[in-house]
């Protein structure tokens, strides 16, 4: 789980965090997911691999969140099929649902070509993701 402090320039004039704000937390949430499960990031990006967003699905607003509010994001594979990964988030305040929604991503090359994470280009990777897969 990520933790997210909101911060007053996260918020808009009437106090609430922007909506726009929590894909920023979500992209937080991920990293750290990934470090977590022995995958850094941005060691991968090192080594030639990139995974931008390719598309937010499911996003609800369930409650707003304001300054000063601690948010909790627990971070899940919702789908992986070695070529696009969903990622699912819970974002909760004291128990209590704020946001809940999915990140889609592919993973391209260094030269923004699609790689596919097979067996014999991220085999470590590929079979973590697998692994993890929750639906």
């Amino acid at each position: 789980m990520y933790q997210h402090n909101v911060q007053y320039y996260e918020t808009d004039k009437m106090g609430i965090t922007h909506h726009s704000n929590y894909i920023r937390f979500m992209e937080e949430a991920r990293l750290v997911f990934f470090k977590n499960i022995g995958f850094d990031y941005l060691e991968f990006e090192k080594m030639g691999l990139i995974s931008p967003v390719i598309g937010l699905n499911n996003i609800r607003f369930k409650r707003p969140s304001t300054v000063g509010d601690v948010i909790d994001i627990d971070v899940s594979v919702k789908a992986y099929n070695g070529i696009v990964l969903t990622m699912h988030y819970v974002m909760k305040v004291k128990d209590t649902v704020v946001l809940e929604g999915d990140s889609d991503h592919c993973f391209l090359n260094k030269d923004g070509k699609m790689l596919p994470l097979s067996d014999n280009k991220f085999p470590e990777l590929h079979h973590k993701l697998k692994e993890l897969v929750t639906e």
